[in-house]
């Protein structure tokens, strides 16, 4: 199994990500700097969370027309997964490889503190080692993590089971006292059509370890791992 982590300048949890992988697969990512047009052959890649570019224009605006870039839609195209976590889901929304956008916090503060989630589909990939309906506790660090969309993808997303987690209360409460960005319908990660791309903005590679605020996030990377080598 062989994971790429894209760097762009203001990336900052590309060590993070890779040291999440290495605890659970005992593989080392490998990292592809933005300017590069080729990477190896790879079974997953990630776009890791930070401020690409200074956030400047608009969160992940400049990161998605980079070099890489052509290439990881390619690879996305054929099937390659991809993760996009924070920064990462901002950039794929702005390459199109998922829907909707990622505005200002309603609040339009920095949101930095662990949060609860609750795993709303757990066939992909990504949370097949989770269960329908289990509230985990993650940390998130944003400004920019507000998801919208028209009501047509809302409904979409709704209807096909694309919505991968919900910010919630610590006893599942899906409600707008826990919708602590205001994304609609307290969309905290969603998937593409088929399961293979999955964007979120809680960070879970920041927890894997007990001993540093819990591992419930460790469970994505060992579903991740567990699914790739079948």
């Amino acid at each position: 199994m062989q994971v790429a982590i894209i760097n762009f300048p203001g990336s900052n949890r590309e060590r993070d990500v890779s040291k999440a992988f290495e605890s659970v697969a005992g593989v080392k990512p490998i990292e592809i700097w933005h300017q590069n047009t080729e990477m190896p052959n790879v079974d997953l890649i990630v776009i890791p969370g930070g401020f690409s570019y200074g956030d400047y224009l608009r969160s992940g605006a400049i990161a998605a027309h980079s070099p890489i870039i052509k290439e990881i839609y390619s690879r996305a195209k054929k099937g390659i997964k991809v993760l996009g976590i924070c920064n990462g889901f901002q950039i794929l929304t702005e390459m199109g490889l998922l829907p909707g956008i990622l505005m200002r916090n309603a609040n339009l503060k920095f949101i930095c503190k662990m949060i609860n989630l609750e795993i709303n589909y757990k066939n992909s990939i990504f949370t097949s080692d989770y269960y329908k309906g289990q509230i985990i506790n993650i940390p998130v660090a944003h400004h920019d993590g507000n998801f919208f969309a028209d009501d047509e993808t809302i409904n979409i997303l709704e209807n096909e089971g694309r919505i991968a987690f919900r910010y919630c209360g610590p006893l599942g409460e899906v409600t707008k006292e826990f919708n602590i960005n205001g994304s609609r319908n307290n969309i905290a990660g969603i998937l593409n059509n088929d399961g293979s791309i999955l964007g979120m903005m809680p960070h879970p590679e920041n927890a894997i370890d007990d001993q540093f605020g819990g591992s419930d996030g460790k469970v994505l990377f060992k579903s991740i791992v567990g699914n790739l080598l079948g």
